[in-house]
């Protein structure tokens, strides 16, 4: 599945790197492709999650385009915010 990033999407690595959470492209395709759980978003978008540490998860919005997807944003999330919903 090919996988392309939003001119906002390459933003926040920048972003999230000035605030000492580095976040790889790696780990962004690998939550979009095993995910731990997908979910809808607004405006017809997707929502995969993944935990990457103890405390975080990563949850990337993306949405399918015509060869793959394409990442609108993404954001670490502390794991009880979101796991406790599951």
């Amino acid at each position: 599945m090919k996988i392309k990033f939003s001119d906002h999407a390459k933003l926040k690595f920048e972003i999230l790197t000035r605030h000492h959470f580095v976040v790889t492209e790696k780990q962004v395709k690998e939550t979009i492709v095993k995910p731990d759980r997908i979910e809808q978003g607004k405006k017809g978008r997707m929502i995969a999650q993944k935990a990457i540490d103890e405390r975080h998860i990563l949850r990337v919005v993306y949405e399918h385009a015509e060869e793959g997807c394409e990442v609108i944003t993404f954001y670490p999330g502390r794991r009880g915010r979101y796991e406790d919903k599951l």
